[in-house]
């Protein structure tokens, strides 16, 4: 009898997002140029309220963090309503040709992109295999786990409405960078304590060699994921590979 896989033996599964269950095309190519194109439009029509002031403010700390810090961000003048739209607007621009993971920047581009799913302009992306094993992780009652970069909204946005129908029903919880960077142990320690099973219980599945790194420093089983599209891993990176979530 062939040993079991190490989900089957897994008392939860802890699953990456780009490069794992969705083409990196799909956040590359489709999610981020979506982001920028629309990202002027959608600040006129929903900043002024309470919650996009705090955002806003968010991102003001970090623009001058960037600033105190040797870099050279675009200007920030906010003299009226429109002048901070554009200096919120051109530091966005600037977050993302850096690919930064900031946090508030994350959860704008979510908005962005609740937009455009809710018009039915996007549809999330998923590998064939996503669904059955979900489902199949769902019969053997392991709970499955989202951990990305990407917002909470965004995660759900995309498994809502993917193209292999909603996905949300099998999940059974996200986290982003609010519990600390994909890199730090600590974050995989707090995930383990948030949905109170050990960290020694989950199998954790990335494209990211440094990530797995991080999971497996806190106690998680990893796998690395090698998928159509992915970089090409280092080598000697001694993890486990798997191409499919069968």
């Amino acid at each position: 009898m062939s040993e079991p896989s190490a989900a089957a033996r897994a008392g939860a599964v802890l699953l990456d997002i780009e490069g794992t269950t969705t083409p990196v095309t799909f956040v590359t190519d489709v999610l981020f140029p979506y982001a920028r194109t629309h990202l002027r439009s959608h600040l006129e029509e929903h900043a002024g309220s309470h919650e996009y002031d705090s955002l806003f403010t968010r991102l003001h700390e970090e623009h001058r963090a960037a600033s105190a810090g040797g870099e050279t961000p675009p200007s920030w003048a906010a003299d009226s309503p429109p002048a901070r739209r554009a200096a919120v607007a051109a530091f966005v621009d600037w977050l993302m040709d850096r690919d930064r993971k900031s946090t508030a920047l994350k959860e704008l581009q979510g908005k962005i992109w609740q937009d455009g799913y809710e018009r039915g302009e996007l549809v999330g992306q998923v590998f064939p295999d996503v669904r059955p094993a979900l489902e199949r992780w769902r019969d053997q009652r392991v709970p499955v786990s989202i951990f990305s970069s990407g917002s909470v909204l965004a995660q759900q946005l995309l498994f809502r409405h993917s193209a292999a129908g909603d996905l949300t029903p099998l999940l059974h919880a996200y986290f982003d960078t609010h519990v600390g960077p994909k890199v730090d142990p600590e974050s995989y320690a707090r995930i383990a304590r948030a949905v109170r099973i050990a960290a020694d219980s989950f199998v954790f599945i990335s494209d990211v060699t440094r990530e797995l790194d991080a999971a497996r420093a806190a106690g998680m089983d990893v796998r690395l994921a090698i998928r159509p599209g992915n970089a090409v891993p280092p080598a000697g990176h001694g993890f486990a590979v798997i191409h499919s979530l069968d």
